[in-house]
């Protein structure tokens, strides 16, 4: 009887998984997780809470395996001697994965697919990630999209691939695990696993907040969002699945489809990452690579402690360091706020999100910073600076959520909330909280850094110019 080894990465979980499907068709199947201690030693990838979330959906995709009679092989070591030595083992002709979109994992399938060719044993890499792949959405020239909206109405004409119903039973070789034990021990910042994540998509849908998305999904103070970005970062849920469990986007209420949009965002990412690379590095926009961002490492630590004296700002920072999850409008503020008023390198905060987010995904995470910082693919133009006060008044009008991250600013007025450096000295006693002391005054002017940085990125352009010229 032929034996499959399915070698998993980002998909964990047994429904709607076509490699798993394909080879439990075949015969015998062996499941490998192999942790890569060149990726666990990238500081850039370094996120405690999403290696922990990692650890428990480990645990919880063996609980699956083993029930439909296999166990998950967890292995530690370099994937090119690891995935061919297990095939090895378990006597298998053929290995699949479900295909990658960073250029780090395309390096290491590449590399894992010469060691299998070098020792005679097929493989072969199939979809399960995104809904339509690179390949089959290229564009007119084939090279595929720069601007959503032409991307999004053709992306939303295909279909939604079909439900691939998780096997009932699998048998397979009995091969020893090393276990989970080299990732963090704890608990995971929230439930992990396929259960977990269909468990808060039917409570997305049930619940009303899918229909109501388009509307709440920006109120700060309220849960309006589908809390489903972990589950897709790890593939505990794919995005088939949220999206059957929507409806078809062109035959959906108006707070569905606007969810549709937002699954459509992550694959642009996705698939621009994958024509791309070079943006895991620099700017995608080559006339706004060469900015000398004069921002300091103290106004680094201080955005990442939420102590630069805008309320808004610091606030989405706090429920970053506590929950490792941050509202994805409170993103875009603190995006803005690093880049254009501090003056730091958009990489710079990349990183920090990437180390500290539960959900942090190489192609989202630096699809969205390129578009705050305005050099990206379908950015916000690089003159668009965000108004942390503006958008404080807008999206947390009562101050809701400011206040319950930043307990110093409990009592503060509802008209000086989102700027509580406005407060009369009668006022700072009565809220008990003495701006500069208990809270820190604003780190820098708004308007003062609005004009420094446009000149920055405008010098930026001229020097492009004149090089090419």
């Amino acid at each position: 009887m032929p034996t499959t080894l399915v070698w998993f990465r980002r998909d964990l979980r047994v429904a709607d998984l076509p490699t798993l499907r394909h080879a439990a068709g075949r015969g015998a199947v062996a499941c490998l997780f192999v942790l890569d201690p060149m990726l666990l030693a990238r500081r850039h990838l370094q996120s405690p809470p999403r290696l922990r979330f990692l650890r428990a959906g480990l645990v919880a995709l063996d609980d699956e395996l083993t029930s439909r009679g296999v166990r998950l092989l967890v292995r530690h070591g370099d994937p090119a001697v690891v995935v061919p030595g297990v095939a090895h083992e378990a006597c298998a002709d053929l290995v699949l994965w479900t295909r990658e979109v960073s250029p780090l994992g395309r390096a290491r399938d590449a590399r894992v697919a010469a060691a299998l060719d070098a020792d005679r044993v097929a493989h072969g890499a199939m979809s399960g990630d995104l809904v339509v792949e690179p390949a089959d959405l290229g564009g007119r020239e084939g090279r595929g999209y720069l601007v959503f909206t032409p991307f999004w109405k053709t992306w939303s004409g295909h279909p939604v691939p079909p439900r691939a119903a998780a096997p009932e039973r699998l048998d397979g070789p009995e091969l020893p695990s090393e276990g989970t034990g080299r990732l963090p021990d704890g608990d995971p910042p929230l439930p992990a696993g396929p259960v977990a994540a269909r468990d808060r998509l039917v409570e997305f849908v049930r619940s009303g907040v899918a229909d109501t998305y388009g509307d709440g999904r920006n109120d700060l103070g309220r849960d309006g969002t589908s809390g489903l970005s972990a589950y897709l970062r790890l593939g505990m849920c794919s995005a088939a699945q949220v999206g059957r469990a929507l409806g078809l986007p062109g035959a959906v209420s108006e707070g569905r489809r606007a969810f549709w949009r937002q699954l459509c965002w992550r694959e642009f990412y996705h698939h621009h990452l994958s024509r791309h690379p070079e943006v895991a590095r620099q700017a995608l926009r080559p006339e706004l690579r060469g900015i000398a961002w004069p921002g300091t490492a103290a106004d680094l630590r201080a955005w990442r402690a939420g102590e630069t004296g805008y309320p808004l700002v610091d606030a989405s920072m706090r429920q970053l360091a506590d929950t490792a999850w941050m509202h994805n409008r409170g993103r875009m503020v603190v995006a803005s706020f690093l880049v254009k008023d501090l003056l730091v390198d958009w990489r710079r905060g990349e990183t920090v999100f990437m180390q500290s987010l539960v959900d942090g995904d190489p192609a989202n995470n630096n699809g969205g910073w390129q578009w705050t910082a305005g050099t990206g693919t379908d950015a916000a133009p690089y003159f668009r600076v965000m108004s942390p006060i503006r958008q404080g008044e807008r999206f947390d009008p009562d101050g809701a959520f400011v206040r319950r991250w930043l307990p110093a600013l409990r009592d503060v007025p509802d008209r000086r909330i989102h700027e509580p450096w406005r407060m009369t000295d009668e006022e700072q006693r009565a809220a008990g909280c003495r701006i500069g002391v208990d809270y820190p005054a604003p780190r820098v002017d708004h308007a003062e850094r609005r004009t420094r940085v446009l000149a920055l990125y405008e010098e930026a352009r001229r020097r492009a110019g004149a090089a090419s010229g």
